[in-house]
């Protein structure tokens, strides 16, 4: 990758039918390595609250947190588009998402924000995307939400719940979202919302039918100490170093190697 990731390199990619990949990040040398590997979209993830700071989930992790550690990404990235994550609870209203928007943005030097939810975001997304404001929607298992979902569950099996993702995802683009993100969807299901729409769409644990797969950066090195998900592949066990291990993950997403049958949800 030798120029900058934008939004429209992302929108060809898909159109073209190339796959493109994303990693989380959460300090500058990481994100140095991710960029030089050929990652095009680096995730600055509220996941930091457990691989980072070890916390129980990402509920704890705050504005401040993220402002921190996308501004150190920043300094590692030439190339990569950055996304960042509006963490729990900094987008109950949309004045509440403007404003904490604009702090990721202006203070920690992100590119895009994700927000997580369906239905009830489609008005901030509205008003996010016609203040300039790129955004990334996440469906699927919301991470901020696992108290209330009672834990992490795939989302979608049941017919109500398909129908009402796909109709959630159509309302986030009509009102501007720009990437989808779809959590533990049963693959099938998510490669019809896939070619539904004309966005993009990142999966993690939701099939090899997106246009491109996240997954947290201390997973596909093999650093969780509990047990990992089953769309995580240790891609450091196979390879020599940290650098050939990313390299690796980037080649396997973009040939469509990675997800394999195994780490998807039916």
């Amino acid at each position: 990758m030798s120029s900058k990731v934008t939004l429209s390199t992302l929108q060809k990619m898909k159109q073209s039918g190339e796959r493109f990949s994303c990693l989380t990040a959460y300090d500058a040398t990481f994100a140095t390595t991710l960029d030089r590997a050929g990652v095009e979209v680096i995730l600055v993830g509220d996941s930091l609250g457990m691989v980072v700071q070890g916390q129980e989930s990402t509920v704890a992790v705050d504005m401040d947190d993220m402002v921190y550690h996308t501004r150190c990404v920043k300094r590692g990235v030439t190339n990569a588009l950055i996304m960042a994550d509006m963490p729990f609870m900094s987008y109950p209203n949309v004045d509440e998402a403007l404003y904490n928007a604009a702090r990721l943005m202006r203070e920690g030097g992100a590119h895009m924000v994700k927000l997580e939810g369906g239905a009830r975001i489609v008005d901030t997304v509205r008003v996010l995307s016609e203040n300039g404001v790129p955004v990334c929607a996440h469906l699927g298992l919301l991470p901020q939400s696992v108290h209330k979902l009672g834990g992490y569950k795939v989302q979608g099996r049941e017919a109500s719940q398909a129908k009402q993702m796909l109709l959630d995802a159509e309302e986030l683009v009509k009102a501007g979202a720009d990437i989808l993100l779809l959590e533990c969807v049963p693959s099938d299901l998510a490669l019809r919302l896939t070619q539904n729409v004309d966005v993009p769409v990142i999966g993690i644990g939701a099939g090899s039918g997106c246009d491109a797969q996240v997954l947290v950066l201390h997973d596909m090195l093999g650093l969780g100490s509990g047990v990992s998900p089953k769309f995580v592949k240790d891609f450091l066990a196979e390879s020599g170093s940290i650098s050939a291990a990313i390299e690796k993950y980037v080649a396997a997403v973009k040939s469509g190697e990675f997800p394999a049958k195994e780490h998807t949800f039916e």
